[in-house]
C-alpha cells in the first residue's frame, strides 16, 4: 500500500501545481489591489464606455483570482498526465467553479482528471490509425467527460457544503479562537522553511482565500517575510548579549537572506539555520506562532498572498500586518540569540584571529 501511495506522489503533484499557481495569484492580486486602491471595482462584465481604467485592472485581477480552482486543477492534472491532462484538468476545474466546490474541489478534481487521463493513455488500446487522435481527441474527451460529470453529480456537492461550512465557521471565530488558529498557522508555515509542510498549509489557506477569507494566507505570508529578518535581528541581539552566534559565512549569508525575506522569500535563511538546526527551528517556530497569532487576532487581510512588505498597502488594516511582522521579528531574534550557542573563538581555528566583519547596511541590496 505504501508503494502505491509513493507512486501516486500526491504531494509532489500538488506542489508542482502550486508552483504554477503562485505567479498567477501574485499578478492577479496586485492588479486587484492597485485597481481598488485607486477607486476601481471588480465587475462581472465590462461594458464599453461604462468602466474606468481602474475598474479594468480590478476586474482583470478579480476574474483571474476567481479561476484559482481551474488553475490548480489544470496544474495537478498536467503534473500527473502531461499534456493529455491539461484539457480534463481545465474542464473539471471549471466544473468545480460552476458547482461552488471552490479551490478544494479543484484540487480533488485535478487528481481525478489527471489519473484518469494517465490511465486511459496507458491502458486503452486503439488501432494504429487512431493513435494520432489519442492525445488530442480521445483522451481529452473521455477524461473531461467522466471527471466533469463526477465533479458535478458525485463529489462536488459535498465538497461545496464542506467549503461553505468551513468558511462560515472561520468567519464566526472569536478572538480567542483566532489566537489559537493563528498560532497553528504561524507554527506550521515556517517549521520547514518553505518546504512541503509550508506548501500544504499554503494550499489550505488558498482554499479559504478563494472563499473570501483572506486572513489565514496573510498570516502565513507575513511569517515567511518576518523569519529571515528575525534571524538578522538576532545578530544584533547577540551583540547586546555579548554572544557570537554566527560565524563569518553565516554573516555573509544574512546580507542576502534579510532582503530576500523583505520580499517574502524565506529559503535564503536555510543555510544559516542548517548550522544550528534544532535551535533555529525552535526560534522560527516560536516567532512564527507569535506573528501568526497577532496577524489573525488583529485581522491583517491582504488580497495579495505574496510579496512581503509589498502586501501591506493592499490590506484594509496595514498597521495590523506591520505589527505582526514586528512581533515575529523580535520574538524570533530574541529567542534565537538567547538559545543559540556562543561560538568561542577557538571553534573557528585559524580564522579566529580575523576580526569579525560587522554587517553594513550599505552591503544590503533590496533589488
Amino acid at each position: 500500500m505504501n508503494d502505491i501511495w509513493k507512486k501516486m506522489d500526491l504531494k509532489g503533484h500538488l506542489l508542482t501545481a502550486i508552483s504554477y499557481l503562485i505567479p498567477i495569484v501574485c499578478g492577479a492580486g496586485f492588479l486587484v489591489a492597485i485597481g481598488m486602491a485607486l477607486g476601481g471595482s471588480s465587475q462581472s462584465e465590462l461594458v464599453q464606455g461604462q468602466f474606468s481604467f481602474w475598474d479594468a485592472l480590478a476586474t482583470m485581477g478579480g476574474t483571474a483570482l476567481g479561476l484559482l480552482p481551474v488553475i490548480i486543477a489544470t496544474g495537478i492534472a498536467f503534473s500527473i498526465a502531461g499534456k493529455p491532462g491539461i484539457a480534463p484538468g481545465f474542464v473539471v476545474g471549471l466544473s468545480a467553479n460552476a458547482i461552488s466546490a471552490g479551490f478544494l474541489g479543484g484540487i480533488i478534481g485535478g487528481y481525478i482528471a489527471g489519473f484518469l487521463a494517465f490511465w486511459i493513455l496507458k491502458n486503452v488500446k486503439v488501432p494504429d490509425w487512431v493513435k494520432g487522435l489519442m492525445p488530442t481527441v480521445i483522451i481529452p474527451l473521455l477524461s473531461s467527460l467522466i471527471s466533469g460529470l463526477l465533479m458535478i453529480y458525485v463529489i462536488g456537492i459535498p465538497i461545496a457544503i464542506f467549503t461553505n461550512w468551513l468558511t462560515n465557521f472561520l468567519q464566526g471565530l472569536g478572538a480567542s479562537s483566532m489566537l489559537v488558529f493563528g498560532l497553528v498557522i504561524g507554527f506550521l508555515s515556517i517549521v520547514d522553511f518553505g518546504g512541503p509542510i509550508n506548501k500544504t498549509v499554503y494550499a489550505f489557506t488558498l482554499t479559504l482565500l478563494a472563499s473570501g477569507v483572506n486572513e489565514p494566507v496573510t498570516a502565513l505570508q507575513l511569517v515567511n517575510t518576518s523569519t529571515p529578518i528575525g534571524f538578522g535581528f538576532a545578530f544584533f541581539v547577540g551583540k547586546l548579549l555579548k554572544k557570537r552566534i554566527y560565524d563569518q559565512e553565516q554573516i555573509e549569508n544574512l546580507k542576502s537572506a534579510v532582503p530576500m525575506g523583505v520580499l517574502n522569500i524565506v529559503e535564503g535563511v536555510i543555510p544559516i539555520v542548517m548550522n544550528d538546526l534544532v535551535r533555529g527551528i525552535i526560534a522560527a517556530a516560536i516567532g512564527g506562532a507569535a506573528g501568526g497569532a497577532v496577524s489573525m487576532v488583529l485581522g491583517a487581510d491582504s488580497t495579495v498572498p505574496f510579496g512581503g512588505f509589498l502586501m501591506l498597502p493592499t490590506m484594509t488594516r496595514p498597521v495590523a500586518g506591520l505589527l505582526a511582522i514586528i512581533v515575529n521579528v523580535i520574538v524570533t531574534g530574541v529567542v534565537y540569540a538567547v538559545i543559540a550557542k556562543n561560538r568561542a573563538d577557538d571553534e573557528f581555528g585559524a580564522s579566529a584571529e580575523v576580526v569579525e566583519e560587522e554587517i553594513s547596511l550599505e552591503d544590503i541590496e533590496i533589488l
